[in-house]
């Protein structure tokens, strides 16, 4: 009896660290991806940003969530503006610092060149990403019907956190956290698309004297047309392309010119 004791004792034992093993394997797994992935965990927030101090900063500037919005970027500067609607014109409500942004100045030309995209595009409720790997995103909506008539490549091409970029414009985590919250809600308030206009630079006089031999001065004088126009009347113009030109106002609405239109 004693002999049979002995040997349930150890069966007993033997099964209690098979369970004890069992447990510890999941929290050894989890230790390990601790270790082998702080990039991944960095740049999934646990939760949301607050966002009281947006909604006071905006209150402040006369603005709230739900009003019309409209970005442009700037290359050179590394500059992302944030602009509102205040009646019958934009303000600029917020600057942001880009963290980072890959290629050079000019526009992206064809998939895997790593250029970030120049140009205007329109960004519609369907280009939202809430679950972006990069805490939040949304998809310029690149290549528009501008860059289709020049036969111009890519795809994904977003505005998003974090701070590496591979043809994107990354903010990090808490910048567009601000943005996209600003966008989602003038999308969500009725406006039906938000204008993004990504230029190389602030497109004034001495800025084409610095660059004046580069390629892309000639598509960077058709910017500045719209650039133009925005700065005189405060609105975004409707723009269309036209035989591979941006026109704006009135001329874009030529036959034969596609409209730069959002994903609706």
């Amino acid at each position: 009896m004693r002999g049979r004791g002995r040997h349930v004792f150890a069966i007993v034992l033997l099964l209690g660290l098979v369970c004890v093993g069992s447990l510890a394997i999941p929290f050894a797994r989890s230790a390990i991806r601790h270790v082998l992935q702080p990039e991944q965990r960095a740049v999934r927030p646990e939760g949301p940003f607050d966002r009281t101090p947006l909604l006071a900063d905006l209150k402040t500037a006369g603005f709230k969530l739900g009003h019309p919005a409209f970005v442009r970027i700037f290359k050179q500067e590394a500059r992302l503006e944030l602009w509102m609607r205040d009646g019958k014109r934009f303000r600029l409500f917020r600057a942001y610092d880009i963290c980072r942004f890959s290629g050079d100045l000019g526009p992206k030309l064809q998939e895997g060149d790593r250029q970030a995209p120049e140009g205007f595009y329109k960004v519609a409720r369907r280009q939202l990403n809430p679950h972006s790997r990069h805490h939040l995103s949304f998809n310029l909506g690149f290549p528009n019907a501008f860059d289709r008539q020049h036969g111009r490549t890519g795809s994904a091409l977003m505005v998003h956190g974090g701070c590496s970029s591979v043809g994107c414009y990354a903010m990090t985590d808490e910048k567009i956290d601000e943005i996209y919250a600003v966008i989602e809600a003038a999308l969500d308030g009725g406006q039906r698309e938000v204008d993004v206009h990504i230029f190389p630079f602030r497109l004034d006089t001495e800025a084409f004297l610095a660059d004046g031999g580069h390629a892309a001065v000639p598509f960077w004088r058709n910017l500045a047309q719209g650039y133009a126009l925005f700065e005189a009347s405060g609105l975004p113009p409707k723009v269309g392309a036209c035989d591979g030109v941006y026109l704006f106002g009135k001329d874009a609405e030529e036959r034969g010119c596609e409209p730069i239109s959002g994903w609706v």
